[in-house]
């Protein structure tokens, strides 16, 4: 049998489709890596926003990861909606225990529609328990602001953090600054070098998923066998053409469309 890379998610799903598990399976499909995962909250959410959360009990949460980790393995895991202190204290414990190095820790804090998706006394658990096992961490700029208490306004903001950030323990840094005024820009920082990744920007309010997106294509590119700077530059270039070919789902932010190359390949055509 042809061997194929594997890649774990540990996140919340998104009933709508467009973030969460739903959207790290579709990346991890889309890459050519197959896709695993474990529920840490179920959320009722469509394209305008979030309207109920149930979270799932650490214990459980613990028993999806263990359960695929024993069976198929992973080469890869990707973190995203973690919810509480218990579950982030647990899942550590599992990545830990398991040798599961290749981890990709997306610090999900509040949903695009503003919805908090990450209680506040989680976050001193977030970085004391998971940064010092991941191999990335990819915060957003609102995310990198709350962790490092730092108003970022421009690059030299996004390096001021990304130092503070890497402080905590991970060994790659990557800032978003895709709500920064130009091009968005992300800036990868390995404790010595910042490395810049460009892109243009897509004229479209079709970006729902983009951060799980941006993560997930990171994961799959490590199990993959990819480097982290590898893997940033190809998640970097799949998010771009995922946001320029964004659904117009629902009546708020639709989602970015994770297929879009192979529906151009296909020859399909939607409005």
């Amino acid at each position: 049998m042809p061997f194929i890379p594997r890649a774990l998610t540990v996140a919340g799903s998104d009933s709508g489709g467009g973030a969460g598990i739903q959207a790290d399976l579709k990346t991890f499909s889309a890459l050519g890596v197959y896709g695993m995962s474990a529920l840490t909250a179920l959320t009722a959410q469509n394209t305008l926003g979030v309207q109920a959360v149930f979270e799932v009990a650490p214990e459980f949460v613990s028993a999806q990861i263990r359960s695929v980790v024993s069976d198929i393995g992973v080469d890869a895991v990707k973190t995203g909606m973690l919810a509480t202190a218990e579950t982030i204290r647990r899942v550590a414990a599992d990545v830990r225990d398991l040798g599961l190095e290749k981890l990709v820790v997306d610090p999900v804090m509040v949903a695009k529609s503003g919805d908090r998706l990450l209680r506040r006394d989680a976050v001193d658990a977030l970085t004391r328990e998971l940064f010092p096992l991941a191999m990335v961490v990819t915060p957003n700029l609102h995310e990198a602001s709350v962790l490092t208490g730092l108003h970022i306004e421009d690059r030299l903001g996004m390096e001021a953090a990304a130092r503070r950030i890497k402080a905590f323990g991970p060994r790659f840094v990557i800032v978003k600054g895709g709500h920064l005024e130009g091009d968005p820009l992300d800036l990868c920082f390995d404790g010595e070098t910042f490395t810049a990744f460009r892109s243009e920007r897509v004229p479209t309010h079709h970006t729902h998923g983009t951060g799980c997106t941006f993560a997930s294509a990171i994961a799959a590119g490590l199990a993959r066998g990819l480097n982290v700077p590898e893997a940033v530059a190809q998640a970097k270039d799949y998010v771009t053409g995922a946001i320029r070919e964004g659904l117009a789902i629902g009546g708020g932010h639709g989602p970015v469309h994770h297929f879009h190359h192979l529906y151009r390949l296909a020859g399909w055509r939607w409005a």
